[in-house]
């Protein structure tokens, strides 16, 4: 019986054994990335402070990205909206979920989201890592669940092995979910513009039109596209054009302040050449349908902005002005961030 017993207590530690070798066998090697911040840009935000980019964490993210199981009917994924051909936009006036359901809003561009204070265009999410549920869970989205994503994707081994190189065990959460998607969006960096290597005196030089048209873009429009993130973070009412839904008002959504009815954040003015239609709810097709309503004057509001209310309500604009902003303004555009350079 001592015998019996003595052989069981070997087979039961040399189990253990092989259990602590299994543990072990893994090496959780994820190293984190470098971000390069380019000349003049802001600090780096406090949520990418709390979730570095790294190796594996952006692979996962980026996997994610192009994800169609994230929506309800597997039709659609995050870069279904966000083409990096747009600057990680799109060309509808207002984006396009699940099922052809039209949304609220034009799909904001995905450039430089490592410096951003506020994600969306009323400020509503203040870290990137709470954005990824918003189109999962929203019926003219995905119209999914993260419970249902979860279940679906656990199913693939790439994942299994992908969250386990990302976060050390392949345990699928939705933590981890939103970390990684928000990771991969932090490397999204475009700063490599003809403007950037003007200003890097990177033997780029400006034509007469840009030049010109970057002087102009000093004296009038630099108020809110300032930084070289070309906008202040602020939110603003410009007078747009009304939406047709009652659902919109604006930074007001968030704040409930009648002070901020149909106020949005200022948008970056990068590759703008690209991410047209143009406005919260895509208003204005073109860049020249933009300028000419400023020239000739935009919707009166109590709440408007103080620089056009002392303005007149309007920018005043000559034509050859505003061919030689667009001029400017194109000089913005970053092929190799969009997927077309060398």
């Amino acid at each position: 019986m001592e015998k019996i017993v003595g052989i069981i207590v070997v087979f039961i530690l040399l189990l253990s054994c092989s259990k602590e070798d299994d543990k072990t066998s893994f090496s959780f090697d994820n190293p984190e990335l470098s971000l390069e911040i380019p000349a003049g840009f802001p600090v780096l935000n406090n949520s990418v402070k709390n979730n570095r980019p790294t190796k594996y964490g952006v692979e996962l993210g980026e996997k994610l990205f192009n994800e169609k199981k994230l929506s309800g009917n597997n039709s659609i994924s995050c870069a279904s909206c966000h083409h990096r051909a747009h600057a990680f936009a799109d060309h509808n006036p207002r984006a396009i979920g699940i099922y052809g359901r039209i949304g609220l809003r034009n799909t904001p561009p995905i450039q430089n989201m490592a410096f951003m204070q506020f994600y969306n265009w009323d400020g509503n999410v203040l870290q990137l890592e709470k954005q990824p549920l918003v189109p999962i869970i929203t019926h003219e989205e995905m119209n999914s669940s993260i419970v249902e994503v979860i279940g679906k994707i656990s199913q693939d081994i790439s994942y299994q092995e992908l969250f386990k190189k990302a976060f050390g065990d392949e345990y699928i959460t939705p933590d981890r979910i939103y970390r990684s998607i928000a990771q991969y969006a932090y490397t999204l960096i475009s700063a490599n513009s003809k403007y950037d290597q003007v200003m890097r005196n990177k033997d780029e030089k400006f034509t007469k039109s840009e030049a010109q048209g970057y002087q102009i873009f000093k004296q009038k429009c630099e108020s809110c596209h300032s930084t070289e993130l070309f906008t202040d973070q602020s939110f603003r009412n410009v007078g747009f054009p009304l939406h047709s839904s009652s659902e919109e008002a604006g930074r007001a959504r968030v704040t409930g302040m009648l002070s901020d009815f149909m106020s949005f954040r200022v948008p970056s003015l990068r590759n703008i050449e690209y991410t047209a239609p143009y406005g919260s709810f895509g208003q204005f097709a073109t860049l020249i349908e933009v300028l000419d309503y400023f020239d000739k004057g935009v919707r009166d509001t109590e709440n408007l902005d103080p620089i056009l209310k002392e303005n007149g309500n309007r920018i005043p604009l000559t034509d050859h002005e505003k061919q030689d902003i667009i001029s400017f303004l194109k000089t913005l555009s970053d092929p190799e961030f969009l997927g077309s350079g060398s």
